[in-house]
């Protein structure tokens, strides 16, 4: 719980986990990062983030969650200082509890949104009056994820995932379930240098093929009507080294895949969290609960999860 001092302010940001509709590795930046082509989608698994004003000026963190550092490296702390330091005014203090429900390592950006969470709660605490044009142009500076789980939603992302373009689309019907292995993480940068030694053959190196590329992405219809039938399968780059290096990857996708009713099966982001995808989250649930212990006995965690139509929400307001 948030600590009760008499007319402190505080309040609590949620902080949505992300899926992937799609990821596409397109080849290497100038800056030595890879280029993509995504589509990520918010979901309704989220951590909480309670703030309060602190009056001797620092920035601190708890957590539930003992493997969480709540030092100086952890994002949360990297986007309060960020943030202050914006708008130059060291006096600027908050004690932060962290509630950690997203998976650590699993593909889900958990990280990223706790820091989304961050800029956007403290700029509200703060009184700080920044769009959420300029939140985004500031996280860019310590996660490519960030800006994307500051507004949420569906939305297109290019560069290293921090080029947004939103989708028009207002409402997302589709229920998920996902699943992790709690026993195992997977390294994003070993993924992408697997990928790179696997695949960089292919990669593409003229900055108007990477256009051509986007525009493909660009046309494509992504409505949820449009992915449950006129897709195949989900395409993400990544998973094609993961899986076969990964075990229980591939056991996660064949138990996703052989559930009833589940439309399409992927592994999001770089693993090891997979989801499967169903006309709505009721459907959804109740595939869950008819197959918990089939997940109980793979040593799988899972949730039945909605899709969300924004990214950090702020649910209660200043006391």
């Amino acid at each position: 719980m948030v600590p009760s001092k008499a007319n402190d302010e505080f309040l609590i940001a949620e902080a949505h986990a992300k899926i992937n509709l799609h990821l596409e590795v397109l080849g290497i930046r100038t800056d030595g990062f890879h280029e993509l082509a995504m589509v990520m989608q918010s979901i309704n698994l989220s951590d909480q983030l309670k703030m309060i004003n602190s009056s001797d000026h620092n920035i601190t963190l708890k957590s539930n969650n003992n493997e969480i550092s709540n030092g100086e490296d952890n994002l949360i702390i990297k986007a309060a200082k960020l943030l202050r330091n914006k708008v130059r005014n060291n006096e600027l203090g908050v004690d932060i509890v962290l509630e950690k429900n997203i998976p650590i390592g699993a593909g889900l950006a958990g990280g990223s949104t706790d820091a989304a969470a961050t800029l956007v709660g403290l700029n509200k605490l703060w009184k700080l009056n920044l769009t959420t044009e300029d939140l985004e142009d500031l996280s860019k500076e310590i996660g490519s994820d960030i800006p994307f789980c500051i507004s949420g939603g569906r939305q297109i992302c290019f560069g290293r995932g921090e080029i947004l373009e939103k989708l028009k689309y207002d409402r997302f019907d589709l229920g998920l379930i996902l699943v992790k292995d709690p026993s195992i993480q997977v390294s994003t940068p070993v993924a992408y240098k697997s990928y790179k030694e696997n695949y960089g053959d292919s990669y593409l190196v003229d900055g108007r093929d990477f256009e051509i590329k986007r525009n493909i992405i660009r046309s494509n219809d992504w409505s949820d009507h449009s992915l449950l039938d006129n897709r195949q399968e989900i395409q993400n780059d990544l998973q094609k080294i993961v899986r076969p290096m990964t075990p229980e990857v591939e056991k996660s996708l064949n138990i996703l895949s052989r559930l009833p009713h589940s439309r399409l099966v992927s592994m999001s982001g770089s693993g090891p969290s997979c989801f499967a995808l169903f006309e709505n989250y009721n459907q959804a649930n109740k595939v869950l609960k008819e197959h918990v212990n089939e997940f109980e006995r793979a040593g799988l965690s899972a949730w039945a999860c909605s899709m969300k139509s924004h990214g950090v929400q702020l649910r209660n307001e200043f006391t």
